[in-house]
């Protein structure tokens, strides 16, 4: 049975924070310079010099002539905090086998804040081992501009550890140069023009949700039989040579350059490459949702994080960043600030998708990603 994930479902659904969307407006982030108060102006706390900021490529505001960020300079000149800012997170399982030998013997991992997916295990794992400071609450008055199918997801009920960032469909992106259009996952994983071009993304929640919505399954009930069936067809076209590579972010490059006809794609990175060549869609099938959350790592800063979430989550701040990464923001307010200004970008669903956008989307099984021999499976499917 092919579940279409509606509207009022999702918000049902808040479990895996998927994306409706309001965002940003321009007031001013709460708290002050060094020494300011938090929400309740009664406990002053000293700002780090430095916020130290993990997160994934092409998920920021960003002036190519300048190579800058904008809305991370108006936080440093605003409050006087610099932003170590790296795009060092390729993958939520690379980024995971980086930092669990330090955070499992006490260590820092000399981040403040890091970007986790909801879809994969190791956010929640992140939790489960203990390895994430709580949000000092009291720096994130913002906090009440989240979207309400964000307050509750199953992995931080109360949102004591996280806050999300963005939403994102996954689908397929193809050249238009290079190839006809790639609508469906068979097309992907079987039409021999493609093959030795194509990749699909390490994220088995990413990849195999889009083929068991091709076999005509449900990725949010996930069976034995559907994760077989669609492993088996990974599996296949890997084998066969179809599929070049599994990837994180870094088919973004390849993609780009015309070493790749097609590969299973993130939404806003295609719109944020600006390619005219490059498309972007959801399969015939439907796509995924997904949401990446904000999170302290252990040893991380807590109120110089909290601080900036709560800068994040103004409303005018979302709007700029959502505007330029093209995914969907968590933000209450941001959408009114972009139909000001762009109302085109206001109307765009990869940012604040419709109810016809999203009865076409899918939220991952939760149940199945502590599966480990599912984990397992997958994981000898990538040769690791």
């Amino acid at each position: 049975m092919n579940h279409r994930l509606t509207r009022q479902e999702l918000l049902r659904r808040a479990a895996f924070g998927a994306a409706l969307a309001s965002v940003p407006g321009f007031a001013a982030a709460c708290g002050g310079s060094s020494g300011s108060s938090g929400a309740s102006g009664t406990t002053t706390q000293q700002l780090a010099s430095t916020l130290r900021f993990s997160n994934w490529p092409l998920y920021m505001d960003y002036v190519t002539k300048t190579k800058r960020y904008p809305t991370l300079d108006a936080f440093t000149k605003k409050y006087g905090v610099k932003v170590d800012y790296k795009e060092d997170i390729n993958s939520n399982s690379e980024f995971f086998g980086k930092i669990q030998g330090p955070l499992s013997r006490g260590q820092s991992i000399n981040r403040d804040l890091i970007v986790l997916t909801d879809n994969e295990q190791y956010l929640a794992l992140m939790l489960q081992k203990g390895w994430a400071e709580k949000l000092d609450k009291d720096a994130i008055p913002n906090i009440k501009n989240l979207v309400d199918v964000q307050r509750h997801p199953g992995f931080d009920p109360n949102r004591e550890y996280t806050l999300p960032w963005q939403s994102g469909m996954t689908g397929i992106a193809y050249n238009s140069k290079l190839t006809k259009p790639i609508l469906t996952i068979d097309q992907l994983l079987e039409d021999k023009s493609l093959k030795g071009r194509v990749t699909v993304l390490n994220s088995w929640a990413d990849t195999l949700g889009l083929v068991m919505l091709s076999n005509g399954d449900n990725p949010s009930k996930i069976t034995d039989e559907s994760f077989k069936n669609a492993l088996d067809r990974v599996k296949a076209a890997s084998d066969s040579g179809q599929i070049r590579q599994f990837t994180g972010n870094d088919y973004t490059g390849p993609l780009s350059k015309g070493d790749l006809k097609a590969c299973v794609s993130w939404s806003g990175d295609i719109t944020q490459l600006a390619d005219p060549k490059l498309k972007w869609n959801a399969p015939k099938e439907g796509g995924m949702i997904w949401t990446d959350n904000m999170l302290i790592p252990k040893g991380g800063n807590i109120y110089t994080a909290s601080f900036y979430m709560n800068y994040a989550y103004t409303p005018a701040v979302a709007a700029k960043i959502a505007a330029y990464i093209q995914y969907v923001t968590p933000v209450k307010g941001a959408r009114e600030v972009l139909a000001k200004t762009d109302p085109e970008l206001a109307n765009n669903q990869l940012i604040f998708p419709d109810e016809a956008t999203l009865s076409r989307v899918h939220l991952i099984d939760p149940e199945a990603l502590k599966n480990q021999k599912y984990n397992e499976q997958w994981q000898a499917v990538l040769g690791a």
